[in-house]
């Protein structure tokens, strides 16, 4: 069985620093984090326990969640033949298990692939995007999907991700333990000791939300990171990078025709997916800290940039 590093998909070393570097400050966080909170919360042990079962599940069972939540499928070759022939050559040429295929019954145009490791990996499509693009185009996106399958996306994201659910749990344990209790609440306390304990759940409470902010800014700049990574491999395994540049023109602009309930309750899954699903008259300044995905325009230059390159060395 083929591991990820012997794929023929490539590895951006430039892209994978830069993702090192979001990991290592993201476990700074985490180091700092914990310390601080050996001295404020007793109960730590229950406090990194539970997010952590909670992450294991997630990591586990992340094929089998993504296609119930989005509907999708498990198809055979019988059902999807064409489908099935584009995955069987992209997993010939990478050289890599294939996985399984899925369809999801839904008008968006869109893709995503997921699964703890090459063996227990799903690749899913819509029918949207079946009826929307070519067989080249889809040819691209599937290839950037298997690049996440082949790279491991699915673990590095779910252990950076583990770090903010600890800061997120923190911050509501203490939320919900003022709401029930009140600051400084409990019989027995003097004024004093009270006023103390008001002020370390103030400071562990504003830390753990800081902190779960710093994160979250990380874990998306790292996702999109992900993104441009599997991008790039990709379009490098097909040899053409314009056929995934059409493609992403083609998926944006479809996404949005597509009403704008329907994006939002699909946004949630955007980590997931080939494209964000975008609601209409968002901006592209601030918001673009919070996405998981690199603007249209930067996917789409750093493919230009591939295909010069290309051109150039044949």
């Amino acid at each position: 069985m083929a591991t990820p590093s012997r794929t023929r998909f490539p590895v951006d070393r430039g892209l994978n620093a830069r993702m090192m570097v979001t990991v290592f400050f993201l476990f700074v966080f985490y180091a700092i984090l914990v310390t601080v909170l050996l001295a404020v919360v007793k109960t730590l042990a229950i406090v990194i326990l539970i997010p952590a079962a909670l992450i294991f599940f997630q990591y586990y069972a992340s094929d089998r969640i993504a296609l119930f939540a989005m509907h999708g499928r498990v198809v055979s070759e019988q059902e999807a033949p064409q489908l099935h022939a584009v995955v069987d050559r992209l997993c010939a040429l990478a050289d890599m298990p294939k996985p399984r295929v899925a369809i999801a019954n839904v008008d968006m145009p869109n893709a995503f692939a997921t699964g703890r490791n090459q063996s227990h990996a799903v690749v899913c499509v819509t029918s949207g995007i079946l009826r929307r693009l070519n067989e080249p185009e889809l040819e691209a996106v599937l290839a950037h999907e298997l690049s996440h399958v082949a790279h491991r996306d699915v673990a590095v994201m779910t252990v950076a991700s583990f770090l903010g659910v600890i800061a997120g749990f923190i911050t509501r344990m203490l939320l919900w333990s003022d709401m029930l209790g009140g600051l400084g609440g409990g019989r027995g306390r003097n004024n004093q000791n009270a006023g103390q304990l008001v002020l370390v759940e103030l400071a562990a409470l504003v830390f753990s939300a800081v902190f779960y902010f710093l994160s979250f800014l990380l874990i998306r700049a790292l996702s999109r990171y992900r993104e441009l990574a599997a991008d790039r491999s990709g379009a490098i395994l097909i040899g053409q990078p314009r056929l995934l540049a059409n493609a992403l023109v083609k998926v944006t602009g479809e996404i949005g025709r597509i009403p704008t309930k329907d994006l939002r309750s699909a946004e949630t899954f955007n980590a997931f997916f080939f494209a964000p699903a975008l609601t209409k008259g968002r901006g592209a300044s601030i918001s673009s800290l919070f996405s998981t995905h690199p603007s249209l325009e930067v996917r789409l230059e750093q493919l230009a940039k591939l295909e010069a390159q290309m051109g150039r060395a044949a």
